[in-house]
């Protein structure tokens, strides 16, 4: 547990001055303990502050010698009965904690692939809390429940807090493609080995986070040292498809994952090289695990808005299907209306058949790019090695 062993005024309060409290970026959104000693320490006011999925037993005898509570929100957590009692008497909203939800609601930090998949060695994928998240999110009894609806508003809330704070100060490079590129085949080895060239660049990674194309480039990036890219495509290529079992899929997935964790260990590779972005709306597709943070969210419209405005350094789309297409458009959205001499990300097609006749969607970018700036920032080109070269450049 992070705090002191003395739970003395002195000990959880400090020497931290109330003008040093005021500058520290954690004063309103509290999310760890030290971010409550730091609100403690400089004994301002309490109105306001959001403590988030924290025990306050330790704390209890402080806070229940503050009145200054008007405002102050309670997101889940532990804390006594007398402590909720005194907060509520003083204007403060807690919310209670959720027995029901098959994740944490108030949940204030990304995902690892550990906590999704929780128990899919012993009990089967449908058991874990990725899978019964999704169904909790497909109940048809649970669709008119407007605590429900406001739980999941602010697990997404949560979701894109720790987003922005992983990602602050990085140039993120965002990777597009259809989730039914298989294992094994020539594509997938593309797609992972510029996932790998971006990360070395030291560009994180940023895709929907699921299977295929969005997998690829996650695994590349994650591998560190690139000598462990090809046995690992080689030890993946062994279950194609999460057709037809996301158990066999994700199992052999985790292994690969922990065996290079292991070796990045030994290596010493650190830092944030990869982040995956899904959703639950899309349920029938499983989340990849070769992401150093993953942001799952409830709504695709936040998921798809946040993935696309975080891509600063630029966007690569590979072939893909529909759910591509919505992200092609909506990312040219904000290119399109760009003020004057506002900068522009370059934006990368892959593969002239795919998206001049498969899919034409490339005529439909050219015009839209006439004597517009961000005409010159669309390419397409053929290879992967192209598209890094224009995202590097």
């Amino acid at each position: 547990m992070d705090v002191p062993p003395l739970w003395s005024s002195d000990s959880l309060i400090g020497d931290l001055t109330s003008d040093e409290v005021r500058r520290h970026p954690s004063t309103r959104e509290v999310q760890t303990p030290a971010d409550l000693r730091n609100v403690l320490r400089g004994h301002l006011p309490l109105s306001g502050v959001r403590i988030q999925d924290l025990d306050l037993h330790p704390y209890e005898q402080l806070l229940l010698g503050r009145t200054d509570l008007e405002g102050l929100v309670v997101l889940g957590g532990h804390l006594s009965d007398d402590l909720a009692r005194h907060l509520r008497l003083h204007g403060a909203l807690v919310f209670p904690s959720v027995t029901g939800a098959p994740i944490n609601p108030y949940r204030s930090r990304l995902y690892q692939a550990d906590d999704l998949y929780a128990g899919i060695f012993a009990r089967g994928y449908r058991t874990t809390p990725d899978a019964r998240a999704y169904a909790w999110s497909q109940d048809a009894d649970l669709a008119r429940d407007t605590f429900v609806t406001l739980l999941r508003a602010i697990h997404d809330d949560s979701m894109t807090d720790a987003l922005t704070e992983l990602l602050q100060g990085h140039t993120v490079v965002g990777v597009m493609g259809g989730h039914a590129l298989e294992r094994g085949t020539q594509e997938y080895a593309a797609a992972a080995t510029m996932g790998h060239a971006l990360a070395d660049a030291g560009r994180v990674v940023l895709t929907g986070g699921g299977p295929g194309a969005m997998e690829a480039a996650n695994l590349g990036a994650f591998v560190g040292d690139h000598n462990r890219l090809a046995p690992a495509l080689r030890r993946l290529s062994t279950v194609p498809s999460f057709r037809p079992s996301i158990d066999a899929w994700a199992e052999v997935a985790l292994e690969v994952r922990e065996d290079l964790l292991l070796a990045r260990g030994r290596d010493g590779t650190t830092g944030v090289r990869s982040v995956g972005i899904p959703t639950w709306f899309y349920g029938h597709e499983p989340p990849n695990v070769f992401c150093g943070g993953i942001a799952k969210y409830f709504s695709n419209a936040l998921r798809e808005d946040g993935l696309l405005a975080r891509c600063t350094g630029g966007l690569v789309v590979l072939p893909g299907a529909a759910g591509t297409v919505q992200e092609i458009f909506q990312a040219v959205t904000p290119l399109y209306y760009a003020a004057e001499g506002a900068p522009v990300p370059p934006l990368v097609l892959v593969g002239h058949e795919h998206w001049t006749e498969v899919l034409p969607v490339w005529p439909a970018l050219r015009a839209l790019g006439l004597y517009r700036p961000f005409g010159d920032a669309v390419h397409l080109v053929d290879t992967v090695e192209e598209a890094a070269a224009i995202l590097l450049s």
